[in-house]
């Protein structure tokens, strides 16, 4: 439980202590949490995953050998990567959002000293609730950012998808599993996946926020080409 508060923590705090926000910006964050969360709960079943396996075989040559076969691809590992790019795609409007409000910053600045009246330069933020906003109406790059970044999101949650119903569910979807090997002294077996059950569950767990967020996504990208273009 120490792993997802420390996990959470980061995360909440760059979302409340940023002076600089966006639309949508707060719901973002918040699928994040619910991401690491869900991700947290659902590996739980996949821990003894190398015990789970069971083949009629006593030799533990064998069954490893088994398992290797059957288990061909990383399955916890390629959450967690996915799940990094997921923070990497909401971090990248942070960072613009950042740069952005610091050069206008320094725009300004420039502008009252020189007290120059041409070439006014023209703020894309607003505050809104102390905070300052970014209007996508007024900066045109910022809307570009915005809509990559939204893209990039569910790109990423379409590869998560995939992975859990090519690479995962395939894993379960039998009771019982032939294992046929040329490696000498192994002969053709059966072997099962223990708690089949729970591993599934667990991926449907998966699927269904990834949904939420490709559906979310989704309609805040045609949402913004709509309205701000």
């Amino acid at each position: 439980m120490a792993a997802i508060v420390t996990g959470l923590i980061p995360i909440l705090r760059t979302a409340v202590d940023s002076t600089a926000t966006y639309k949508g910006r707060t719901m973002w964050f918040g699928l994040l949490c619910i991401r690491l969360v869900t991700i947290f709960l659902a590996q739980f079943p996949w821990k003894s995953l190398n015990d789970d396996f069971i083949c009629n075989n006593s030799s533990q040559f064998c069954i490893k050998a088994c398992f290797n076969e059957h288990f061909d691809r990383s399955i916890v590992m390629a959450w967690h990567f996915l799940f990094i790019l997921l923070v990497l795609s909401v971090l990248l409007m942070e960072l613009f959002s950042s740069h952005l409000r610091s050069s206008f910053q320094k725009k300004k600045e420039k502008e009252m000293e020189s007290e120059s009246e041409q070439g006014a330069v023209i703020d894309p933020t607003m505050t809104v609730g102390g905070r300052l906003m970014i209007d996508l109406h007024k900066s045109k790059s910022s809307l570009v950012v915005y809509l990559f970044s939204l893209m990039l999101r569910i790109v990423v949650e379409i590869m998560f998808v995939y992975v859990l119903l090519f690479w995962v569910l395939p894993k379960l979807d039998k009771s019982v599993y032939v294992c046929e090997l040329s490696f000498k002294g192994c002969s053709v077996q059966q072997c099962v996946v223990r708690g089949a059950a729970e591993k599934t569950m667990s991926v449907y767990a998966l699927l269904f926020i990834s949904a939420l967020v490709i559906i979310t996504s989704s309609g805040f990208f045609f949402y913004s080409i709509v309205h701000y273009l």
